[in-house]
């Protein structure tokens, strides 16, 4: 397993992060996390280790500097994450490590709507999206129905007002989509097991999906 940190140019900024890569990897997810995170949280980096045992090269990023990250209202500037999204996505599609691996985006909470703006951009050159407690509300309707890759929407099924939102959000996917509840599970899937089943089920996504891609129909 090969671990780096990375520093990403994204216009008049530079975002980080921390790329793990296994050996031969299928494929290569870039996280977007959630307002108030950072790219060592804890939930995240344990998906990203479900998705390395299973071959799925990780990209865990900050989206926003320092600075920026200490204004409210920068942490839910949805366009801003969708641009440095896009901006790290150019950069893993051109470094050597990493070039012509199939791309996933795994969203939470803020960051779910950045990942779907940004795949609505990518159309077909994303392989797939997963949400964990995100807010897909919080992108456009018009990005939300422009996305092309397989999505799953992971809520807990004690999250009800966030299960609201993205039940609500599935309903302008045009794209093969799942709204998947975990039982018993709150936002931050802090109850026991709850997040072992996220980081399963988004394995399970990511491996379906990333290596060919699949039909559009939700």
């Amino acid at each position: 397993m090969r671990e780096h940190s990375v520093r990403i140019p994204a216009g008049s900024a530079e975002i980080e992060g921390v790329l793990v890569l296994p050996a031969a990897p299928i494929g290569l997810v870039l996280f977007a996390h959630g307002s108030g995170s950072s790219r060592f949280s804890p939930r995240n980096v344990h998906v990203a280790r479900a998705l390395h045992a299973r071959g799925i090269g990780t990209l865990l990023l900050d989206l926003l500097t320092l600075e920026e990250d200490s204004d409210y209202l920068a942490r839910f500037d949805i366009a801003l994450l969708a641009q440095r999204l896009d901006a790290a996505t150019r950069w893993a599609s051109g470094q050597p490590l990493t070039h012509g691996l199939p791309l996933g985006y795994f969203g939470a909470s803020t960051g779910a709507a950045a990942a779907l703006e940004a795949a609505a951009r990518q159309g077909a050159d994303l392989r797939a999206v997963v949400s964990r407690g995100g807010r897909p509300d919080l992108a456009s309707g018009e990005a939300l129905a422009r996305v092309a890759c397989p999505t799953l929407l992971l809520v807990g099924s004690r999250d009800t007002e966030v299960l609201a939102l993205n039940r609500q959000a599935a309903s302008h996917l045009r794209c093969m989509h799942h709204l998947s509840v975990v039982r018993g599970a709150t936002h931050l899937f802090e109850e026991p097991g709850t997040l072992d089943v996220v980081a399963q089920q988004a394995a399970d996504w990511f491996a379906m999906h990333l290596p060919s891609p699949q039909g559009l129909e939700g």
